[in-house]
């Protein structure tokens, strides 16, 4: 597949005591054309968004403008009606919307994390059998998995907390540990809904803290669906859909896939 990205904006950087301008990042994640509908619902109509590799993009509009399924179809969690979605990561460069149901299954335990507003944790399983889950589902063993996983909630301030359940745990501390989950397969591009919602101001802003240093502050990629004017201002980027459209981006890429602008 012949695949270019049309660099219109300019977003080259000069590097100091060089006349040779540093290359823009590239583009990780690209939707064309995106098209999704329930029923006689227009959930996105034909939606694009172009996503740099590295960047914090923050997805806002009011409720019903298809953020989240926007978020679903990039992610793989949908497949659209249309429309072309690329990723093109250090891994392969992939169809999404030309993946089967597993295939797709596979891409979000292998490439993607996810955070979600409450979590979607498993309450029966300890903070550190949640986090190590996707490496055992990816064929890790037990020991290796629990030991990655045991970092990265050491990493978020969660040592000694590998024992506890969900209900012995507080709001942020279930979100940091799902952030963790999110991060121990090193997935390059991670996906939250929302993550913030739930939270108090002081813990969403330590928890916003925390997901932003565990992805873009490792050089990743981070699409973040919110309501919260303080939490978007966080990101480097955001973008406001209305009825199921992009139609605001402070700071686009326009995307060409397959010589289709």
């Amino acid at each position: 597949m012949d695949t270019a990205f049309d660099h219109s904006q300019p977003e080259a950087r000069q590097l100091p005591g060089s006349t040779v301008p540093e290359p823009a990042p590239k583009p990780v994640l690209v939707g064309l054309g995106i098209v999704k509908t329930y029923g006689t619902t227009v959930a996105l109509g034909g939606a694009n968004l172009a996503i740099r590799s590295g960047e914090s993009v923050a997805v806002m509009g009011p409720s019903g403008s298809g953020k989240t399924t926007l978020l679903h179809c990039l992610s793989g969690i949908l497949a659209p009606d249309s429309g072309e979605i690329l990723l093109d990561d250090a891994v392969s460069r992939v169809r999404v919307d030309g993946l089967d149901v597993e295939q797709r299954a596979q891409l979000r335990r292998e490439r993607f994390g996810f955070v979600f507003q409450q979590g979607l944790l498993l309450p029966e399983l300890t903070a550190l059998e949640n986090a190590a889950l996707p490496l055992m589902l990816a064929g890790v063993g037990r020991r290796e998995a629990e030991q990655q996983a045991r970092g990265w909630l050491a990493r978020l301030g969660l040592a000694g907390a590998d024992e506890r359940r969900l209900g012995q745990m507080s709001g942020g501390q279930v979100q940091r540990v799902a952030i963790a989950r999110s991060q121990v397969t090193g997935a390059g591009v991670t996906f939250a809904d929302e993550p913030t919602g739930a939270l108090d101001q002081r813990t969403s802003a330590e928890v916003l803290e925390a997901l932003l240093a565990s992805t873009v502050g490792r050089g990743h990629t981070l699409v973040m669906v919110t309501h919260d004017e303080k939490v978007a201002a966080r990101c480097a980027r955001t973008v406001r859909l209305e009825d199921g459209q992009v139609v605001w981006d402070s700071n686009p890429l326009r995307p060409v896939l397959d010589g289709v602008a």
